[in-house]
């Protein structure tokens, strides 16, 4: 299996079960969590976090 067969499996799960309402979570939650991993051992690091 591939790194990225979940993202295929989670698509596949969205366009068959009508699912759409769980796209922009995904997205978010993949958009926050890059924010994260990319300002981590910044100088940016405190100012990040204090949002949650």
């Amino acid at each position: 299996m591939s790194k990225f067969s979940i993202f295929g499996e989670l698509w596949a799960f969205m366009k068959v079960r009508k699912k759409w309402w769980l796209a922009p979570i995904m997205i978010m939650l993949v958009l926050l969590s890059t924010l994260i991993v990319l300002t981590q051992g910044s100088a940016l690091a405190p100012f990040i976090y204090t949002l949650f």
